[in-house]
């Protein structure tokens, strides 16, 4: 499908080349599959509340929490064992923690 281009200004979907998955999603907009979406404005304000959502979980948050001496020593051990630096080895583990890769005795 080839559009009216002004030959001053080049259109970058001219030449564009769409892989299967691309070109049945072009052919089914042509065959009219599609159909428009209700309350267009609300749907998209909750994808872009959505999208910033993820992005703020993917962000670091610092935290003060107070931690026995010696498990911080051992734990800074363990690190350098590791050559990793501490923080980063106490983030994994919270991180497999709440993703219930570790359980917990209390």
């Amino acid at each position: 499908m080839k559009k009216n281009v002004d030959n001053n200004h080049s259109n970058p979907f001219d030449n564009l080349i769409l892989d299967d998955y691309e070109t049945e999603i072009e052919s089914s907009l042509e065959r009219g599959e599609w159909v428009p979406v209700e309350n267009q404005e609300e749907r998209k304000k909750m994808w872009q509340s959505a999208a910033k959502n993820i992005l703020d979980l993917r962000k670091s948050k610092k935290i003060t929490v107070r931690v026995n001496q010696g498990d911080l020593i051992k734990l800074k051990a363990k690190a350098t064992k590791k050559n990793i630096p501490y923080q980063t080895l106490l983030s994994v583990l919270i991180r497999d923690f709440v993703e219930g890769k570790y359980t917990i005795r209390l």
